[in-house]
């Protein structure tokens, strides 16, 4: 692909699409009468910003944050975004996101740790005209988060400041502004203080054993700020250039009256172990704008729950107040028979909705509507090995999560969180830690959490590889307002001051505080949750006999960072890099795109691919790794079913999978890649986390059945089939289970393998219920290698599949039908195999008329296997953005079928 062809790939990818949430937003408007100033920009937005470094203008900043102001010589700006988005899309600067263009050494883009600050100090500045409903109404302007220091001047005044990364404020501009004509806002955006170098510190700082490889110099840790924006080495190991320094979530115009609200809060108390009541408090603070006294009315009203509650309160100018609504005073908010909220596969995602008012003389001066959910969640340590674990509505919920990392240079939208979000929930994932080196993700991504079933683990920009923040105030303001952002929803489950450190002194305190209904730990590995790995490929044998770390055992208790990488697919390489750097693989590239080489793709994870045979072409290695990865990203989840609580032969509470979305195009990647492009270790994860899993342990061979519902299923069949490499059956074997709720049916069969099997042979596993029907299904591929222990590329998983090439040619027939609806397209899909032989690897494939993939699209399964006469079907959901004005076909091949078996095309408006 020509780097031309990739902007403009990388433009359309982030464009804020909206699937399935047409009316959605990152940030949650903070009035009915509210407006986001998005630039034209990336955006589609109204706004026309722009920005100008502040070194280069002469003119004071009064006269350039007046409107008529000329801005000859600036340039178009994106908002939300950075300084170095905006250059990028402006061509002052080549794409980072392109081969390694963002290396450091190249110096194609200057690092800030050069340039020094003020070469990445600028302006950002629009005209706006209020909108004809704000008329009459008290007028704020509020900035949900820049990055890093800001001096804010609407219609030539100067109305404040802000700092931190993570803080929100509005401010009243109701006297300045013009109701009728033309206004400009301007506002300088300093970056971080101490921007630090990617190049390593000399001396070990704390952190987990055997690391202190990242986050540079750990001088970028002094600010409240995304500190994996000096490298790290799950994204660019040498950082990005400018620091993320910009305006980097929206900027909001909304009006009301007098009095304004802020931060609604319930919290729930079940009277547990019983549900079936529960009572709620409800808070929201309250602030008179205005130099008089009000008397003011508060009213809530809970959806589909009853009465309007109200409170009367009294005002002093200027004055900041939290009114609370406290069951013992309020009947209405003992509830009966409450709907609650529960994680995924544990029961619905009930939310309900809150309506809060405040009026003055009959008024509505501001009003707000939030959701919540009824729930506890909770932790302890009552466990066999007093390791963590997590708590719904006093019941025990295994955590199979993950960590979340986020986009590398904030280029985020409402169509990239929910791809990523839907992606994560498809895979079966229950709970997500926000990393302590990322940020504090948007309102969208909880709300899509709370609707999800994930819950989320919030963690607060101190790591043990960079230093303390130094202005302590500054710090927890920031916090202060994160935690007032995220605490309402139903999916927020827990509080950590640091990844792989210390809380600064008082954070514990105040958050508690601020939220006292949720669990805390001041750091991410204590208090019954142990160090993390393994981070890179390793062989998945070790993963069966827990050897995968060389800090000694990994699966038990809880555990925080345990995972694998696994190579993009095809069409995804191809954006990557140069067709000159992908093959022969450019080992410096591939490394530098794989945060330096850290996760052997190069190396091992290369090693393990020529398991299957050496390749000549890139596209026979890209299916290769494919195998490579699946492998894994099941294993790894199978071992953790096997071992849930103390089913298994080690007792162990959960785990978070290190890390499975990509923050940055990259070699190294995961459930899906950075262009939304879904690998095999999505449905391979999916496939090991589905709620009723039968499942082969390759060390024991044995077959376990993982149960994640809160039910138990009696009279179940498991059915068990090996198959040799010429696909005819070799071995059947049944038996009836009964499978404990919320737990493990351990080593229900163990297969004997006949001694002249095939060096390369399959297994099918089939899970039926009482009345015979299907349930659920595996499918496995094994060698007779044997395992020569640790730290080896050997055994039935690994090594010895040389002859994959040889596999007899299968032949496969699809019919596709189509569904129209307002928001997408949906393809349902039926495969049959038609072939004598096993279809490996079965691959549904959507493309453009140009060979581009259309991404996002939302496959029920792919990578699948068909046995010989076998059907498969599969739904394909494709927003209509997605297909605007394309011509798409639909491909469908197998890594033993050569040929495009049959052409779908689609017409679109």
């Amino acid at each position: 692909m020509k780097i031309s062809s990739l902007k403009l790939f990388l433009l359309c990818i982030i464009l804020p699409v909206l699937v399935n949430a047409q009316n959605a937003s990152l940030t949650e408007h903070s009035a009915v009468n509210s407006i986001f100033l998005r630039s034209q920009q990336t955006y589609k937005g109204t706004s026309k910003w722009q920005i100008q470094k502040v070194s280069a203008l002469t003119e004071n900043d009064a006269e350039i944050s007046k409107p008529g102001y000329q801005t000859k010589g600036w340039l178009p700006a994106t908002v939300p975004g950075t300084v170095l988005n905006s250059l990028i899309a402006n061509k002052i600067y080549p794409e980072p996101y392109y081969g390694d263009q963002n290396r450091k050494e190249r110096k194609l883009i200057p690092d800030i740790a050069d340039a020094g600050i003020e070469f990445y100090h600028y302006w950002f500045r629009t005209d706006f005209e209020l909108p004809k409903s704000f008329a009459g109404k008290r007028v704020w302007l509020k900035f949900h988060g820049i990055n890093y220091r800001s001096e804010i001047w609407v219609n030539g005044k100067h109305i404040g400041t802000m700092a931190g990364m993570f803080h929100a404020q509005e401010f009243d501009i109701t006297d300045i502004v013009s109701f009728s004509g033309k206004n400009a806002v301007a506002l300088k955006v300093k970056p971080v203080d101490v921007p630090g170098t990617s190049n390593k510190f000399k001396k070990e700082r704390p952190g987990a054993f055997g690391e202190n490889g990242n986050g540079g110099d750990g001088e970028m840790g002094k600010n409240v700020s995304m500190l994996m924006s000096v490298g790290w080495d799950f994204t660019a190991p040498d950082g990005i250039r400018d620091r993320n320094t910009g305006v980097w979530r929206d900027v909001e115009l909304f009006a009301t009256n007098a009095i304004l609200l802020d931060h609604a809060f319930v919290q729930t108390k079940l009277p547990l172990p019983d549900t079936t009541s529960a009572k709620e408090t409800i808070s929201v603070e309250t602030f008179n704008a205005t130099d008089k006294v009000q008397q003011a009315i508060v009213s809530a009203k809970i959806e589909g729950l009853g009465k309007t509650i109200r409170q009367t309160i009294v005002l002093k100018p200027r004055e900041r107040k939290t009114v609370t609504f406290l069951p013992e005073n309020y009947p209405e908010l003992i509830l009966k028979n409450p709907k609650l909220w529960w994680p995924l596969n544990k029961g619905k995602q009930h939310l309900y909705t809150l309506k809060l008012a405040v009026s003055v003389d009959g008024i509505v001066s501001h009003e707000l509507t939030t959701r919540f959910g009824i729930r506890e969640i909770t932790s302890d340590q009552q466990t066999p090995d007093q390791s963590r674990r997590f708590l719904v509505n006093g019941y025990p919920v295994f955590i199979r999560g993950s960590n979340w990392v986020p986009e590398a240079m904030l280029r985020n939208t409402e169509q990239r969180t929910y791809a990523e979000l839907r992606y994560t929930k498809q895979a079966g994932i229950n709970f997500l830690r926000l990393w302590g080196g990322g940020i504090a993700e948007s309102d969208y991504f909880y709300q899509l959490c709370d609707e999800m079933g994930i819950m989320v683990w919030s963690e607060f920009w101190i790591t043990g590889d960079t230093r303390f923040p130094t202005d302590t105030a500054l710090y927890f303001k920031n916090l202060t307002s994160t935690i007032k952002r995220i605490r309402n929803h139903a999916s927020s489950a827990y509080y950590v001051s640091a990844n792989e450190s210390a809380e600064l002194p008082g954070a514990g305190k105040l958050i508690y505080a601020l939220d006292p209904t949720k669990g805390y730990q001041s750091q991410s590995e204590c208090c019954g949750i142990h160090d993390g790995s393994p981070y890179k490929y390793e062989n998945p044998m070790q993963y069966f006999e827990n050897t995968a770390s060389k800090r000694g055992s990994r699966v038990d208790g809880f555990n925080p960072e345990y995972g694998t990488p696994i190579l993009p697919i095809l069409s995804s390489l191809k954006k990557l890099m140069p067709e000159r750097d992908l093959w022969p693989i450019n080992k410096p590239v591939w490394d530098y795109l794989d945060g330096g080489g850290f996760h052997q793709m190069t190396t091992k994870y290369h090693e393990a691919v020529e398991q299957f045979g050496k390749s000549e072409t890139i596209e026979d290695y890209a299916k290769k790794a494919q195998f490579v990865g699946a492998m894994n990203f099941r294993a790894l989840w199978e071992v953790w079913n096997y071992n849930k609580f103390s089913f298994g032969d080690r007792f162990s509470s959960g785990l978070l999978f290190w890390y499975h979305n990509s923050p940055l195009p990259q070699t190294a990647s995961r459930f899906y890649d950075w262009f939304l492009e879904p690998t095999a270790g999505l449905y391979y994860a999916q496939n090991g986390l589905q709620p009723l899993h039968p499942q082969y342990d390759y060390l024991k061979n044995t077959v376990s059945i993982a149960n994640d519902y809160r039910q138990a299923f009696k009279g179940y069949q498991l059915l068990v089939k090996v198959y040799d490499f010429n696909s005819k059956e070799v071995l059947a074997l049944n038996s009836s289970v009964n499978i404990p709720a919320d737990g493990t049916a351990k080593d229900v069969l163990k297969i004997d393998f006949p001694e002249q099997i095939t060096q390369i042979h399959f297994i099918k596993l089939v899970l039926l219920d009482h009345a015979g029907k299907q349930v659920s299904e595996s499918f496995y591929w094994r060698s007779k290698d044997a395992y020569k222990g640790a730290w080896t590329m050997t055994g039935p998983a690994t090594s010895g599949f040389q002859d994959m090439g040889k596999l007899s040619p299968s032949k496969l027939d699809f019919q596709v039908t189509k569904v129209k609806s307002s928001n997408e397209l949906i393809l349902n899909v039926r495969i049959k195999n038609i072939g004598q032989s096993i279809s490996f690897f079965t691959q549904l494939k959507l493309n453009d008329e140009h060979g581009y993939g259309i991404m996002p699209a939302f496959y029920t399964d792919n990578f699948f296997n068909l046995l010989p006469g076998e059907v498969k079907q599969v739904r394909i959901e494709i927003p209509h953005e997605s297909l605007k004005g394309k011509k798409i076909k639909l491909f469908l091949d197998a890594y033993n079928v050569s040929e495009l078996m049959k052409e779908f095309q689609i017409e679109t408006n």
